[in-house]
């Protein structure tokens, strides 16, 4: 008889054991930290764990968080004023004479007009050099860098009194050369665009590049302008025209194809990396862009975003935070969805490029997988067991 319980009880063990292992493997597939693990069982509105800063998403969150991603171009760059007729270094003039008759000075070159009243020379075109002057024949070297046709005009005109008959002089810029900006990026043509007494703006020069090959969404504007860089969403120069500025000589417009990127892990609709406009998007958004949350095993309240914040947004954070070498600092926000205020909080809390957005397991369905896994697997083994023992 004792033989047979021993036999029957080493035969138990190997199965036994397989009931084990099977109970630790459903404990453990749980993938991702718990809810309590990121949030370190803390109750007050933010806590340092581990290197890292969590804050609850709340009003007072939220305003902090208003802040401006990007330069406001009407700000930063300000209105100025439209390029002037300055004459500058590489531009092109015409230079045109008129004398009273009997006109002799410029005789040899005389254009008749159809009234025999006056006679126009038009003189070969100069190329304004290094130097800033041209030459005017019986008028000398003229400098005209840095001055209006106007002021070139009344000159000239001046020099050549007494040696030309009641002498009337007209410049014209045929060619702007000095006062331009450069358009690169995703556009049609990287070019060089002149700037002209009309005032071109950002979306002019845009256009006379042959446009953005990028949907206006996806494309941010870059302006650099005395050593410092300003970037907006070309979307939002579009629909603010405050922030369609004139551009000065020297500006550099650059359309840069930047598809901004969040991810989605955990108990989440889809674990994927999404992508959004320039413009940015809110988290109510982005958690409707992934579907939500999985309905019977995510926690409502342990959805996280993780994101690398600016110090200047978290001002009571704890002294043992990690800094990145770029200055920032890891910080987790933590989002209840079972308090009805975080519905208004999460329609106005920017989502930005690379932030995380994490959803934990609801522990109650853990245990209620647990339970089902159990009964679906352990009891089979067990009635197989019980009838094997029989025998």
């Amino acid at each position: 008889m004792n033989r047979l319980s021993n036999r029957r009880i080493g035969a138990r063990l190997p199965r036994l054991a397989l009931l084990v292992a099977l109970l630790g493997t459903a404990a453990c597939t749980s993938m991702g930290p718990s809810t309590q693990r990121v949030a370190h069982a803390g109750d007050g509105r933010s806590t340092s764990i581990r290197g890292m800063q969590v804050i609850r998403l709340d009003e007072q969150t939220l305003a902090r968080q208003q802040t401006p991603t990007y330069s406001d171009f009407s700000t930063q760059l300000g209105q100025s004023p439209a390029i002037g007729e300055i004459v500058g270094r590489g531009d092109v003039l015409l230079v045109t004479i008129w004398e009273a008759p009997p006109a002799v000075l410029f005789s040899s070159s005389m254009i008749e007009t159809s009234v025999d009243t006056s006679r126009a020379t038009a003189l070969p075109e100069f190329i304004v050099g290094s130097t800033g002057n041209i030459s005017i024949p019986f008028a000398g070297l003229v400098r005209v860098a840095g001055r209006t046709p106007t002021e070139i005009e009344r000159d000239i005109t001046a020099r050549l009194r007494g040696k030309a008959h009641l002498p009337q002089v007209a410049v014209r810029i045929i060619r702007n050369m000095s006062a331009n900006v450069s358009v690169v990026g995703e556009v049609g043509n990287s070019m060089r665009v002149p700037l002209t007494p009309k005032g071109e703006t950002i979306l002019d020069a845009i256009a006379a590049a042959g446009g953005a090959k990028q949907p206006s969404e996806k494309i941010t504007i870059q302006i650099s302008r005395d050593g410092q860089v300003y970037t907006m969403p070309m979307a939002s120069v579009i629909s603010d025209p405050r922030q369609n500025v004139v551009l000065r000589a020297g500006d550099i417009v650059t359309a840069l194809f930047q598809p901004y990127s969040f991810t989605a892990l955990g108990a989440a609709g889809r674990n994927q990396e999404v992508n959004f406009e320039a413009t940015g998007i809110t988290l109510a958004q982005a958690l409707g862009r992934i579907g939500g949350l999985l309905d019977g095993r995510a926690d409502p309240k342990g959805v996280f975003l993780f994101r690398w914040e600016d110090p200047a947004l978290v001002p009571d954070r704890a002294a043992d935070v990690s800094v990145a070498p770029d200055g920032r600092i890891p910080v987790v926000y933590r989002v209840d969805m079972k308090d009805p205020a975080t519905y208004f909080a999460m329609q106005h809390f920017p989502v930005r490029n690379k932030d995380v957005i994490y959803v934990s397991n609801n522990p109650v369905a853990e245990a209620q997988r647990v339970i089902g896994l159990f009964a679906s697997t352990v009891l089979p083994l067990v009635a197989i067991d019980n009838a094997v023992s029989r025998n």
